[in-house]
C-alpha cells in the first residue's frame, strides 16, 4: 500500500489531487468534496470554515463541530487552527463501499451559534490501489480428448476491488501450441477469459497441460495477478451435463435460519453409467458467497451457512458447476436477492441538546436537533418523529433525516418549571418498530412576576400599654418567580398622618414582621394607617404596595374621673342644699362622672356606699340622679355626708369616689344661722364651712354698704315712679335654683346681679349686686365654697318672714 501511494505521488498525484478536489454548496446546503481514496491521516480535505462563512483562525468545537453516530467511524476531523477539513483515519474504497460505483461519504456539521446544520457529503475516487487477484487455490480444468478444435472453455475470473480502468482490463496465457485465449464481455459489463482448444488433445501423449493465466488492470501503475491452471486430458465422454436454466434467481427474506435451503440447481446428461453420475460444485470466484452458502454435490440443493442480512449485502451472485464421470461439466449462475424485512428499530440520537431555556425565549427557539435514521430500506426505512402531547415544542424536518425541536408558544416557569419529554422514532414497516428517548428540558426563571399579597388590605389589632418592641402584624408576599427573583424584602411607606411611622413601627425586612417602637395608648389615638411595600430582588425589581390599618384596642387603663360635684383640691367638699319640705324622690343633686376609655371599660355605675343617714338617699345605678327616698324628719341631722362611688365596667372594674354634703334647710336665713353648725363637725382636713361664713359675712357686709349707697342715690323722685314701671327682681319669687360649687355660684350671680337698684313700688326693698361685686369680692378665689342646689323659697313663707325687711340672695 505504502508502494502505491508513494508511486501515485511520483506520477503527479498532487497534481491530479488538485485538480480532483471539487467543492460546490449545493441548494440545500450541503456541501461537497472530492478526495481519493488511500490519503494519509491528516491530509487535507477542504476549507470547510471558509465555505460556511466563518472565520477560520482559532475555531472552537463550541462554534462548529461534526456530529458522529455511536459506533460509526469517523473517518474526518476539523482542525481549529485553520479551518481545515482533514482525514482523521485510512480511507479504502473498497472496504467501504465495495463495487459501488460512486462511494459518498455523508455527515453533518453544526454551527452552534446559528444552531444550524449543514450535510457535508464527501465523495471518495478509486486508485488504483489493489492487483487483481485469483483464488488462493490450484485451479484444474478436464478437457476430453476428443474435445473438438475450437472448443471452448471458461478459465477462473479475477478479481479487482477497484473500479473502472483500475480494475481488470486484460488476461494474459502462457504458450501453449494447443491453446488460446480469448476475452468476452460478461452482462455486466467486466472481462471473462476462455480457453479456446487450439489443437487436437491426445491423451495417450499428455495427459496434462499446465498453464499460467494472468490478469492485468489499467491502472498506474499497472498491477496484475495470475493463477496456476491444470489441464487434465480425460478419455472419451460423448455428451456433456447441461443445466435445465442457464440463470438461476432466487428471493429470500433477510434472518431466514441457517440450514435453511435456498435454491436447488438441476442438469441432465444423456451418458449412463459413470459417465452420467452429475456432481455440483461452486465455481469457487468469491470466498465470501463460498463460506455464505453450501451445495449438495449430489441433489444441487443450496444452503444457508451463515446470517443473511440485507443491510450487509442485498444481492449473492456466483456460478455452480455440474460435471459428469466423464469430466464433461456446464456453468449456471445463480443470483440470490435478499428481501429487506423490518428488523431494525430506528435509531435516535441527540446531535445537540440546549437543556435549559430562559421562559421568556421567543418561539421557534432551537432547543434539540436529533438525528433519526433506520438502516433498513424502502418503507421499511421510512421513518415518523413525533413528540408525547401537551407540550409548547414541536419537530421540524432540517436536512436529510435531522429534525429540529422548537418552541411553539410561550413558556411559564410559573406554570411548568420541566418538561420530561418523550420523543419517538417509529418506521413505516409491517409491524412497525419505534425507538423512544428522553429528554428533559428545564425552564429558567425571569424576574416577570412582581410579590403580591394576599389581600388588598389589611387590618391589625394591639392592645394599648403594649411593652415596646412587642410584635404587632405579619405580612407576607407571595413571588412565584424563583430564587433571587423571589427573595422578597418588606419596608414601611410613611402614611399620610402628622406623625412619622417610622418612629412608632418598625418592620423586619425579610420576614415581614411589624413591631412597636413605643407602647400606644388609645386615649392618644384610635388608628394608624400605613403602607407596605414588598420588593423581590429581581433585575429590575419588581414590587407591591398593600394598605394596613392597626387599630389600637382600649384597656381599662382609666379610673372614672368626677366633674360634678369637683374634686376637692384642698381637702374640702362639695355642698348641696335640700329643703327639708322636699318630698320623696326629690332631686337632690347629680354625680356627673366620666371615663377615658371607651366601650364597656367607659361603662359606668354609681352606687352609695356610705350615708349618715342610711336609707334616706338614694342615686341611681346609671344616672348618678341622688333623690330622696322619703320626708326629712326632724331628727334627721342639718348635714348628710353621702360617699358616692363610680365604677367603670371593665375587666378588672376601677372606681373613685367622691363625699357629697347635703345641708337640710328650708331657708336661706335658717341656712345662715346653722353654717355654725354644719361647721362644727367637719372634719379637721377641710376648711370649707370657714370660708363659707367667712364669705356669708362678707356679703352682709357689702350688702348694707350698697343698701346706703343706693339709697342716697334713689332720693330723686323723677326716678322712682320710673323704677315703679319698670319693675325689678323680686328674690321672693325665685326660683329653684342649683348651684355647682364655685361655678354655680357664679352663674347665680351673674343671673340674678346684673347690676344694683331700689325701688319704692314695694313693700320690700330689693338689692341687686353687680357681677364684679359679687363675684370677686365675697367670695375669695383661693377658697372656692361648693353650694348644692338651693331649696325653693316659697313666696307665701317668705313673706310672711320677711315681711318689711329686705331680701338677700347669697350667691
Amino acid at each position: 500500500m505504502g508502494e502505491t501511494l508513494k508511486l501515485w505521488s511520483c506520477n503527479g498525484g498532487i497534481l491530479q489531487y488538485t485538480i480532483m478536489l471539487l467543492i460546490w454548496k449545493a441548494v440545500s446546503g450541503q456541501i461537497h468534496y472530492s478526495i481519493p481514496e488511500e490519503m494519509q491521516k491528516g491530509s487535507f480535505v477542504g476549507n470547510i470554515a471558509k465555505d460556511l462563512g466563518m472565520d477560520g483562525k482559532h475555531l472552537s468545537d463550541r462554534e462548529l463541530r461534526i456530529l458522529t453516530r455511536a459506533g460509526m467511524i469517523q473517518y474526518f476531523a476539523l482542525n481549529y487552527n485553520s479551518g481545515h477539513l482533514q482525514t482523521s483515519e485510512r480511507i479504502d474504497r473498497e472496504e467501504i463501499c465495495g463495487q459501488t460505483v460512486k462511494c459518498l461519504l455523508n455527515f453533518q456539521v453544526i454551527v452552534e451559534s446559528k444552531r444550524k446544520l449543514y450535510g457535508v457529503e464527501v465523495e471518495v475516487t478509486d486508485i488504483n490501489d489493489n492487483p487483481p487477484y485469483f483464488p488462493p487455490w490450484e485451479q484444474e480444468l478436464e478437457i476430453s480428448e476428443i474435445s473438438t478444435q475450437g472448443a471452448r472453455f471458461p478459465l477462473p475470473e479475477a478479481q479487482d476491488p477497484d473500479l473502472g480502468v483500475n480494475s481488470i482490463q486484460s488476461y494474459q496465457l502462457t504458450s501453449s501450441g494447443h491453446f488460446s485465449l480469448e476475452l468476452q464481455m460478461g452482462e455486466t459489463g467486466a472481462r471473462r477469459a476462455e480457453l479456446v482448444l487450439e489443437k487436437m488433445l491426445d491423451r495417450e501423449e499428455q495427459s496434462v497441460y499446465d498453464l499460467i493465466l494472468t490478469a492485468i488492470d489499467g491502472g498506474n501503475p499497472v498491477r496484475s495477478g495470475t493463477v496456476h491452471i491444470q489441464v487434465i486430458v480425460l478419455d472419451v465422454n460423448d455428451n456433456a451435463p447441461v443445466f435445465t436454466q442457464p440463470l438461476y434467481e432466487i428471493s429470500v427474506e433477510e434472518n431466514i435460519p441457517k440450514g435453511s435451503i435456498v435454491a436447488t440447481v438441476s442438469a441432465t446428461d444423456l451418458d449412463e453409467g459413470n459417465n452420467g453420475e452429475l456432481k455440483y460444485s461452486f465455481k469457487k470466484n468469491s470466498k465470501q458467497d463460498f463460506q455464505m452458502f453450501l451445495i449438495n454435490s449430489t441433489t444441487g440443493e443450496i444452503t444457508l451457512n451463515g446470517i443473511l442480512d440485507y443491510e450487509e449485502s442485498f444481492v449473492y451472485e456466483f456460478e455452480v458447476q455440474v460435471k459428469d464421470g466423464g469430466g464433461l461439466s456446464d456453468w449456471s449462475k445463480v443470483v440470490i436477492f435478499i428481501i429487506d424485512l423490518n428488523d431494525n428499530a430506528p435509531e435516535l440520537e441527540v446531535a445537540l441538546l440546549m437543556n435549559n431555556i430562559l421562559e421568556n425565549s421567543p418561539v421557534g427557539t432551537v432547543v434539540a436537533i436529533l438525528d433519526v435514521h433506520d438502516r433498513d430500506s424502502g418503507v421499511n426505512g421510512e421513518v415518523t418523529c413525533s413528540i408525547s402531547n401537551n407540550f409548547p415544542l414541536q419537530l421540524k424536518k432540517s436536512i436529510d433525516n435531522f429534525y429540529s425541536l422548537v418552541t411553539d408558544s410561550a413558556l411559564d416557569r410559573e406554570l411548568v418549571s420541566t418538561y420530561n419529554m418523550t420523543v419517538t422514532v417509529t418506521d413505516h414497516g409491517i409491524p412497525p418498530l419505534s425507538t423512544t428517548n428522553e429528554i428533559a428540558l428545564y425552564i429558567l426563571d425571569t424576574n416577570d412576576n412582581p410579590p403580591l399579597f394576599e389581600k388588598s388590605s389589611y387590618i391589625a389589632y394591639l392592645l394599648e400599654n403594649n411593652p415596646r418592641g412587642s410584635s404587632v402584624f405579619s405580612l407576607k408576599a407571595n413571588d412565584p418567580d424563583w430564587e433571587e427573583n423571589s427573595r422578597t424584602t418588606y419596608s414601611i411607606i410613611e402614611g399620610s398622618g402628622n406623625y412619622p411611622i417610622s418612629s412608632y413601627l418598625s418592620m423586619n425586612s425579610e420576614t415581614g414582621a411589624i413591631f412597636a417602637l413605643r407602647s400606644f395608648d388609645y386615649e392618644e389615638f384610635h388608628e394608624i394607617q400605613f403602607q407596605v411595600k414588598a420588593q423581590d430582588g429581581g433585575s429590575p425589581p419588581l414590587n407591591s404596595n398593600v394598605s394596613v390599618t392597626l387599630f389600637i384596642l382600649d384597656q381599662n387603663d382609666n379610673a372614672p374621673e368626677i366633674l360634678y360635684p369637683s374634686p376637692p383640691t384642698d381637702g374640702s367638699t362639695g355642698v348641696e342644699l335640700a329643703p327639708r319640705s322636699s318630698e320623696p324622690g326629690y332631686l337632690v343633686t347629680k354625680v356627673v362622672a366620666v371615663d377615658a376609655d371607651s366601650g364597656q371599660n367607659a361603662w359606668l355605675s354609681y352606687q352609695l356606699i356610705k350615708a349618715t343617714e342610711p336609707g334616706l338617699f338614694i342615686i341611681g345605678l346609671h344616672t348618678g340622679e341622688i333623690r330622696t327616698t322619703r320626708f326629712f324628719l326632724e331628727k334627721d341631722a342639718l348635714k348628710q355626708s353621702l360617699v358616692v362611688l363610680v365604677k367603670d365596667n371593665g375587666q378588672p372594674s376601677l372606681s373613685t369616689s367622691v363625699t357629697v354634703t347635703v345641708v337640710l334647710a328650708d331657708s336661706i336665713p335658717e341656712i345662715l344661722s346653722d353654717l355654725s353648725s354644719i361647721s362644727a363637725p367637719v372634719d379637721s382636713q377641710s376648711d370649707l364651712t370657714f370660708y363659707l361664713v367667712v364669705a356669708v359675712a362678707f356679703v352682709s357686709c357689702l350688702f348694707f354698704t350698697f343698701l346706703l349707697v343706693l339709697l342716697a342715690i334713689r332720693l330723686h323722685r323723677w326716678r322712682n315712679s320710673q323704677l315703679c314701671d319698670s319693675g325689678s327682681v323680686n328674690f321672693s319669687g325665685v326660683p329653684v335654683s342649683q348651684f355647682v360649687g364655685i361655678d354655680g355660684v357664679r352663674a347665680f350671680l351673674h343671673s340674678y346681679c346684673p347690676e344694683g337698684s331700689l325701688t319704692t313700688c314695694s313693700r320690700k326693698s330689693q338689692i341687686i349686686f353687680p357681677i364684679g361685686s359679687c363675684t370677686d369680692t365675697l367670695i375669695p378665689q383661693q377658697a372656692p365654697v361648693k353650694i348644692g342646689p338651693l331649696v325653693t323659697l316659697e313666696d307665701s313663707s317668705i313673706d310672711k318672714e320677711t315681711e318689711n325687711t329686705e331680701q338677700i340672695i347669697l350667691p
